[in-house]
């Protein structure tokens, strides 16, 4: 049974939003797994059980197993018999349904907290009173430890009444804890839910399910909200979009969200399986830096990405520091924050992408593109070239302002890199490489993007007065034996893409110890073309050094400090096998 003290924090808490594991018991079998399972999850942060027994309600002496699994808590615990109007499994009748719960509230020991469903709640004032009976409140007579939880669930989208149903839970006497929840449809939804913590009278759960809600699931700790739920280790969940404990306490630091934490976060679609979050958040505590970094899923259109990040920009208590934006949304961002009249940095101004989002003080925005300096100087080190002074040079700047400025763009000067793709990666590289002082051949299927991409740069200057050296190639070139580098830069060989097999580089192109062939897909780590290209004996460059390289860029315009040394490339190896 629950000490004082834990159900006392459960009400309370003092210490900021709670994690509350939903675990799913559909039989009188899986009770004492269920329990050892709950153990597991609080052992890993989790502050308050939800006993999900739809499914066990049904059963002829599914009350006693009930009771048992409430009995044997490790923690305080929530008992929810969903109805299957919202969501649950449970099917009768709901005069049964309040019954059991009646005599779960009543019970010694009973849980902390029962969940009911507004809607079923208003249906009648018999299955009110009914309710009021087995929980504490202030026109009870008896000495009750069990509080009502009013809820409300939409799996379609936000409903039209949302506020009203928020209104009747913080204004019903018995309602100690209110909870709305919704299928997002975009991440502007998450914003309505942290209005609603904001406007909260009473403690209150607002979140918002599915892929666009993780933030709301995640940032609720910022905004006050009562608790946020999660699934147990190898459970599915009771929702859709719900995050181990482990996932929230270790991946996004759960513990350490307060009011005033800076929210970052990836900008992409899709973006689900980021390693972003794992990189930034893992800095964030590392340096001590008050931070927090998320998915932000938004659809390809324009129209998408300019609402969703007006959003993000103009709530102001999210305290947005910056966002890192990748594909579709590149050439997006620079329209947003030419529009807002924010800044662009040398490299986003030539090739009209970028990938990172900073906000300064007072909201002053400035897009730069990290994606060319890090590619540059990924290739440099395989090339013998200075990786410092590359960065550099592919950032914009003059060489006579660089530490060895000269000497490196005297060197690039005599390399020439095949670049697969015309692309916003393309794009970018083929700045930087140019910046540098390389000459870059442009290949792609669609000859003309390739020329397009060759028009657009060459009608800018370089820093240091040089010349642009970038122009399209046929692509029965390739094999010309005249290249130094091949620098892929399409999708073809991305895990979960439409080639994922495949290899962007023909069969009959030249490769040895003299050549270097990097890829800028991280996800697989060997990919066909790393590992065609290291048959060969080729020096090979994978997916990672760009992508590290870019992110610790990205985390020190966020923080002002340099990124931990070692600490990205430790995790990346970690998260991808090597």
């Amino acid at each position: 049974m629950p000490s004082s003290d834990q159900a006392d924090t459960a009400r309370a808490p003092a210490s900021g939003t709670l994690i509350a594991v939903a675990i799913p018991v559909e039989s009188a079998g899986e009770v004492p797994s269920a329990i050892e399972m709950a153990r597991k999850e609080v052992t890993a942060g989790a502050r308050l059980v939800e006993w999900r027994v739809d499914a066990l309600a049904e059963e002829p002496d599914g009350l006693k197993h009930i009771l048992r699994l409430v009995r044997e808590s490790p923690a305080p615990c929530i008992v929810t018999i969903r109805s299957a109007t919202e969501g649950g499994n449970f099917r009768g009748e709901d005069t049964d349904r309040v019954s059991m719960l009646e005599a779960i509230g009543t019970a010694d020991p009973g849980p902390r907290y029962i969940d009911f469903e507004l809607a079923h709640l208003a249906r009648s004032a018999n299955i009110r009173q009914k309710v009021l009976l087995a929980v504490d409140h202030a026109r009870q007579v008896r000495d009750l430890k069990t509080s009502l939880m009013l809820s409300s669930h939409d799996f379609d989208g936000r409903p039209s009444d949302l506020t009203r149903r928020a209104t009747a839970m913080w204004n019903d006497s018995a309602c100690a804890v209110a909870k709305l929840a919704w299928k997002a449809r975009s991440v502007r939804d998450c914003i309505e839910a942290f209005e609603l913590l904001q406007q909260a009278p009473k403690p209150t759960v607002a979140l918002c399910m599915g892929a666009h809600g993780m933030a709301s699931r995640v940032l609720g700790a910022k905004f006050g909200a009562f608790l946020t739920y999660a699934r147990a280790q190898g459970d599915p969940g009771t929702a859709p979009g719900q995050p181990t404990v482990s996932q929230l306490r270790e991946l996004y630091r759960f513990d350490s969200i307060t009011p005033r934490t800076r929210v970052f976060g990836v900008v992409g679609w899709p973006i689900e399986h980021s390693l972003s979050p794992h990189l930034h958040n893992a800095g964030f505590g590392a340096i001590g830096f008050d931070g927090c970094y998320v998915p932000l899923p938004v659809p390809p259109e324009w129209e998408h990405f300019k609402a969703s990040v007006h959003a993000l920009l103009d709530f102001k208590p999210l305290d947005l520091g910056g966002l890192s934006v990748t594909m579709p949304h590149k050439e997006h961002l620079v329209r947003l924050v030419r529009e807002r009249g924010g800044t662009l940095d040398a490299v986003t101004e030539r090739c009209g992408a970028a990938n990172t989002l900073v906000v300064g003080e007072r909201g002053a925005l400035r897009a730069a593109n990290t994606d060319a300096p890090a590619a540059a100087s990924a290739l440099s080190m395989a090339l013998g070239i200075d990786p410092a002074a590359t960065t550099a040079l592919a950032s914009g700047m003059e060489p006579s302002v660089v530490e060895g400025g000269d000497a490196a763009r005297t060197a690039w000067a005599g390399k020439r890199v095949a670049l697969l793709g015309a692309g916003g990666v393309a794009r970018a590289i083929a700045t930087g490489l140019s910046f540098a002082g390389a000459k870059v051949v442009i290949f792609n299927r669609t000859h003309a993007r390739a020329e397009a991409i060759e028009r657009d740069l060459h009608r800018k200057p370089i820093a240091g007065g040089g010349e642009s050296h970038v122009v399209a190639g046929r692509m029965e070139e390739l094999g010309c034996g005249c290249f130094h580098a091949f620098v892929n830069a399409t999708s073809v060989g991305l895990e979960g893409g439409p080639d994922a097999k495949g290899c962007p580089l023909p069969d009959d192109v030249p490769l040895d110890d003299s050549v270097v062939v990097m890829d800028t897909i991280y996800k697989p780590r060997v990919t066909p073309l790393v590992r065609l290209a290291a048959s060969r004996g080729a020096r090979v460059v994978d997916g990672t050094h760009m992508f590290m390289r870019q992110a610790e860029m990205q985390f020190a315009m966020f923080t002002g400090h340099a990124a931990p040394p070692g600490l990205f490339h430790g995790l990346l190896g970690v998260a991808l096998g090597g």
